[in-house]
């Protein structure tokens, strides 16, 4: 069966502080409920832990470290689900479910190609 990302774009919060349980225990409503499709996935914390790496030049350049994340935006990647899914519509269904989804934020679904063997 295909496989999605489910990328969860949302305000950038420390999700394991404790005023964000109420919406922590929303995701774990989605994961109680679809279970069965979820094959992997994380909460990740604020941008202001974030550091980018970039190689000047080809592989074995110099590498170049920022603070933050790639990009300045409202909306932050703050986690994602792997999702096992019969087909796209079945995937966009799910992320509808996802609480990312609501209220402003916004999920990012793509489909999975898979490497090796």
């Amino acid at each position: 069966m295909p496989q999605y990302v489910a990328l969860n774009y949302s305000a950038d919060v420390d999700w394991s502080a404790p005023e964000q349980a109420a919406v922590i225990a929303e995701y774990g409503a989605f994961g109680e409920a679809h279970g069965e499709a979820i094959r992997g996935g994380a909460v990740l914390y604020p941008t202001e832990t974030a550091t980018t790496v970039r190689v000047r030049g080809a592989r074995g350049g110099e590498v170049v470290l920022g603070e933050g994340p790639y990009a300045a935006t409202k909306e932050v990647l703050t986690g994602f689900y792997i999702l096992e899914a019969a087909d796209l519509d079945e995937a966009l269904r799910l992320a509808a479910e996802i609480p990312a989804a609501w209220d402003g934020g916004a999920v990012e679904v793509r489909p999975i190609i898979a490497l090796g063997g």
